[in-house]
């Protein structure tokens, strides 16, 4: 019989445990759009129906290396989530709040 991971997670000293936490948050706060797509547990058919686009489209998105922040904005509010954008500088993080106000006109959309 099969040992269920979360019993060997307990055993683990708490050092370790706090280590894989920390590991696996690190891994999370960089997911690509596909993996997060994944992660909460979406189809690339089911994203597509709540954007209103067909399948092939949300496969496009998903590889591109350069969109408009809006689209990435809807793709990322379809999952159920908020774009912020950061900008890291040595002396610590600022939220761009530029963006925030911006509302995309439906007919000019550019998913």
């Amino acid at each position: 019989m099969a040992t269920k991971f979360q019993k060997i997670r307990e055993s683990m000293a708490p050092e370790r445990q706090e280590r894989i936490r920390k590991r696996t948050q690190e891994l999370l706060d960089e997911l690509p759009l596909q993996e997060l797509r994944q992660a909460r547990e979406l189809s690339q058919e089911e994203l597509a129906e709540v954007l209103g686009l067909n399948q092939a489209t949300i496969s496009k998105l998903e590889r591109r290396t350069d969109m408009y922040l809006s689209s990435l904005r809807r793709f990322v509010e379809a999952m159920g989530g908020e774009l912020e954008i950061m900008a890291n500088f040595p002396e610590g993080r600022v939220r761009i709040q530029l963006f925030e106000d911006l509302e995309e006109e439906p007919e000019k959309a550019n998913i």
